[in-house]
């Protein structure tokens, strides 16, 4: 991949070759600027089920696949490659819509066999990116949570969430976590270029907080060498804000995601770039991914414990609640299916 400086890493086609494709394209000359094409997904439900050890909630729920925010550490950049798109640019340009979400989410709850569980939105890709605005397919889902009662957790880095705080709080359980990985704006253009400003997410948590909703930041995904530093200023921010929770994550560099981690890291931000890729590596045990359950969203060794030491230490400080993820808190869930008539035939 080449990016030059002055077009921060995302105007121009460029992905790390698919093991899923049989044929690569070398460009003879410039790569053309890259074009937004967004397609149709029509697949046959909206909540996936996690299997997972590293990640606490059962059910996620994806409008969207592919993200327009371009964030150079996004774990889920391989998942394109199972679409036959690509994991660079791609993933962030060839988006997917799944517009049957809403019914399918309706389908879903409406079976005997959803209890009421939790569902986070998004798992994978950031449920309020760009597209939202013009599909509100995430609003609608939500609409149907806030119908049936039914739990939710949230996880964006946009300001569009602002556009639904009445419809959050009409929701009987409901908790957004806010992302911010870094507080230095130069850091964050560089590596999540197509995202609103660290100070501008702390605002949106002030926001959420002054209207009653239960919010909190997340730290992820926690880069050594180039985010850690930030982690207690974050912290501040953020409670000062109205953030009673926190998040904490280790990077992860699954397949393709880190060449493109790299690659943006060493054309960007070259003079920080051979530290932080060191300092990860200290992290994990001299590699720079270990993909092993349990694993995967930690690090090991001294430096890991003293970057944790040091954001406990901090949230304590501060007044936070204990950490947790979504999921971790078992409390009885308010889930009600509507009846014909209200909720008059919510027993039968």
């Amino acid at each position: 991949m080449s990016f030059a400086p002055e077009r921060r890493g995302l105007r121009v086609v460029d992905n790390p070759p698919s093991p899923y494709l049989a044929t690569t394209i070398d460009w003879l000359g410039e790569p053309p600027e890259h074009q937004l094409e967004v397609y149709e997904d029509r697949s046959k439900s909206i909540l996936s089920k996690n299997d997972s050890p590293d990640i606490s909630f059962t059910w996620s729920a994806n409008p969207y696949r592919g993200c327009y925010h371009g964030c150079a550490y996004c774990y889920a950049r391989p998942t394109h490659q199972y679409l036959d798109f690509q994991a660079g640019t791609d993933f962030e340009r060839k988006l997917v819509i799944k517009r049957d979400a809403p019914k399918l989410l309706r389908e879903a709850f409406d079976k005997p066999s959803w209890k009421g569980e939790l569902v986070v939105f998004s798992g994978v890709t950031d449920c309020y990116q760009p597209l939202e605005a013009t599909y509100g397919l995430t609003r609608a889902c939500l609409e149907i949570c806030r119908d049936y009662k039914n739990p939710v957790f949230i996880i964006t880095k946009s300001t569009l969430i602002e556009r639904d705080i009445d419809l959050l709080r009409e929701l009987p359980d409901v908790h957004v976590r806010v992302s911010v990985p870094f507080m230095d704006p130069d850091v964050a253009r560089a590596m999540e270029p197509y995202v609103p400003k660290p100070s501008r997410r702390i605002e949106v948590i002030a926001r959420l907080a002054e209207a009653g909703i239960s919010v909190g930041v997340n730290l992820a995904p926690l880069i050594p060498g180039l985010g850690d530093v930030d982690a207690p200023a974050i912290l501040e921010a953020a409670h000062r804000a109205g953030a009673r929770t926190y998040g904490l994550a280790m990077l992860r560099l699954p397949g393709p995601v880190e060449e493109v981690f790299e690659t943006r890291l060493k054309m960007l931000l070259p003079l920080r770039a051979e530290r932080v890729l060191h300092q990860i590596e200290a992290c994990r045990g001299g590699a720079r991914y270990d993909p092993r359950f349990g694993a995967r969203m930690q690090g090991t060794g001294p430096r890991w414990a003293a970057i944790q030491t040091m954001v406990e230490q901090a949230a304590r400080r501060l007044g936070y609640d204990e950490h947790t993820e979504a999921g971790d808190e078992e409390t009885a869930s308010p889930f009600r299916r509507p009846g014909k008539n209200g909720d008059q035939l919510t027993l039968f």
